[in-house]
């Protein structure tokens, strides 16, 4: 007996989750007379369940049933205390047109809340459900009156956000960050849709003046991280460490945000601050590796701001650091930095080579020993040693099999192969890193393998426009730009018809802005937007010319409508999301 007692429950469990599904199938799909059917039977078997009731009033308003839904929640409070039931109600009248009665129900919810500061939960979710805004915020802002312990500044500021009340809204972010700094991350997020990269903007101004009065008001370092936050956002570094150092001063214990910012400034590159920063941790760092990886750094940039003529300066300034901390594995980064130094820029490759060879004997755990083969590959690549640097790509791959190292290292060995024309092995090897772990790895094996494909076979069995291109790709990867610049030139005018002319444009384009050579770039750009648009590097090349209109020749009127074209015309490019904010903060609107 009781077996069958269970499974009869089993069974009306199922059909009356059967009925749910199908009166909310009914509901979506717009047929409400049969939602309202259906949920009148739910509601019957179980009369406090508040979505049923919520779907009956709402099938009713929707079919324009506001008596019989007025009578059903005139019962229903009959019968249950339940305030939000006369927003509800109040919002019926609101629709016949009734607004003397919609207020008289929506103040005596509101009322409710001083009987019982609990039922801001159900009344306010009400109001909001009904997008009444304005009688949310008078829901929050009296429980909050009559209970300090609750807190509603998130949910008050996303309220006014929502009805254009910007000042309001930035209070109340703020309010709740210092309430809560465990959500500053999600403080900020929020705030980031409000304002944009120009320090002018008003809501920018707005919410620096708001940040400064705070300050005044009651020092503490929640206001300087956010005034450091917001000149972030606006690219204004120099305000930004200012900040970070004052933050420093009060919490000497990290410098990890100090040594963020100078990271977000050298990636944008703004090298001068970049370095203030740099030297700041030099002579403030405790921790030793921390310091080593400030002087590391700091060398990279003295490197690219640094004249060919003065490199002696710059070798002069790694032995002296060598001097003080010496070569071990501590000093592991700074040695690759010095090798790599010693090939690309100072023309030493096989100073660089016995280096790193040195380096290799001391006590190097397994990913450093990779680090320092795959630098010894590359200047062997440098020197067009292809099958000695093969030899060590291989090594890597063999020591550290599936790691990210390792699949750097095969993408190294298909562009070695490719660099020496052996397309087929390269692919080969491409066609495995399709799939690599590392998107970044991913993404450049792609690219490479279409270069291959589409080139190999283009009419011509002896592929000298491809091998021409490697050629120049090699150049370039030598520091050789105009010799490369030369030999694209040369496939430019000497294979007119072939697929690779986008490419060697596109590749051209590149190396005119490694030398500044702005217009000539320009140009390449144009070409290929006029004379190629159906091909791949369209979007490539609308993204570089808007840059170089934006910041480079400060001309932003000519930049957007390039911006312009990547929104409505290549919403599946990898510069949809870029282009789309930069497009937003050069029209001035707020959202970023």
């Amino acid at each position: 007996m009781r077996r069958l007692f269970v499974i009869f429950l089993l069974v009306s469990s199922a059909a009356f989750a059967q009925s749910d599904m199908l009166a909310r199938e009914y509901f979506n799909n717009g047929d409400f007379e049969k939602a309202l059917f259906e949920y009148k039977k739910l509601y019957a078997e179980s009369p406090s369940n508040v979505n049923y009731i919520n779907q009956i009033v709402s099938a009713h308003q929707e079919l324009e049933q506001y008596t019989e839904a007025e009578t059903f929640l005139l019962k229903l409070i009959q019968r249950v205390n339940y305030p939000a039931f006369k927003v509800d109600l109040g919002y019926n009248y609101q629709l016949k047109g009734d607004l003397e009665q919609a207020t008289l129900y929506y103040n005596e919810a509101l009322n409710s809340i001083e009987e019982r500061p609990s039922n801001v939960f159900a009344v306010a979710k009400s109001f909001q459900g009904h997008t009444l805004l304005n009688e949310t915020i008078q829901a929050y802002e009296k429980a909050m009156a009559l209970k300090p312990d609750f807190n509603f500044n998130l949910q008050l500021a996303q309220l006014n956000g929502e009805l254009g009340n910007i000042e309001e809204m930035f209070i109340g972010y703020v309010d709740f960050a210092e309430a809560n700094p465990i959500a500053l991350s999600n403080v900020k997020r929020f705030i980031s849709d409000f304002i944009s990269e120009n320090g002018e903007n008003e809501n920018n101004i707005l919410f620096r003046k708001i940040l400064l009065k705070k300050m005044q008001q009651e020092p503490q370092v929640l206001w300087n991280q956010l005034l450091s936050w917001l000149f972030i956002q606006q690219k204004d570094y120099n305000k930004a460490f200012v900040q970070e150092k004052a933050i420093f001063m009060r919490q000497p214990e990290s410098l990890d945000s100090i040594e963020d910012l100078a990271e977000i400034a050298m990636n944008e590159g703004e090298l001068d601050i970049a370095k203030d920063i740099l030297t700041f941790v030099t002579q403030t760092a405790q921790d030793t590796e921390m310091l080593l990886n400030a002087h590391y750094n700091l060398i990279q940039i003295e490197t690219r701001q640094t004249p060919k003529k003065d490199y002696a300066i710059i070798n002069e300034k790694y032995q002296e650091l060598f001097s003080e901390f010496g070569l071990s594995s501590l000093t592991f980064k700074l040695q690759l930095g010095y090798a790599h130094f010693l090939a690309f820029s100072n023309n030493q490759p096989d100073k660089a080579t016995s280096f790193l060879e040195d380096t290799l004997k001391l006590p190097l755990n397994q990913m450093q020993q990779a680090e320092v083969k795959l630098e010894l590959g590359d200047i062997l690549v440098l020197q067009e040693k292809f099958n000695n640097a093969l030899i060590y790509y291989t090594q890597i791959q063999r020591n550290l099999k599936n790691s990210t190292i390792s699949q750097e290292a095969r993408f190294k060995v298909a562009k070695t192969s490719y660099y020496k024309g052996d397309f087929k092995w390269a692919e080969s090897q491409l066609n495995i890193l399709k799939a690599s772990t590392s998107q970044l790895i991913a993404n450049d094996a792609l690219d490479l393998k279409l270069l291959i494909t589409d080139n190999k076979y283009d009419g011509d069995s002896l592929q000298t426009a491809l091998k021409m291109y490697a050629k120049a790709d090699l150049l370039a990867f030598q520091n050789k730009e105009e010799e490369a610049i030369g030999l694209l030139n040369k496939i430019l005018n000497e294979h007119k018809t072939e697929a690779i002319i986008p490419q060697a444009l596109f590749k051209q384009a590149q190396l005119f802005e490694a030398l500044e050579q702005f217009e000539q770039a320009k140009a390449n750009y144009e070409s290929i937007i006029e004379n190629f648009s159906e091909g791949i590097l369209v979007d490539d090349a609308l993204f570089s010319l808007a840059d170089i209109y934006e910041n480079i020749l400060n001309q932003p009127e000519k930049a957007k409508p390039l911006y312009e074209q990547i929104i409505f015309n290549h919403a599946d490019s990898i510069y949809f999301v870029d282009a789309r904010k930069r497009y937003r903060a050069l029209r001035g609107d707020f959202i970023n």
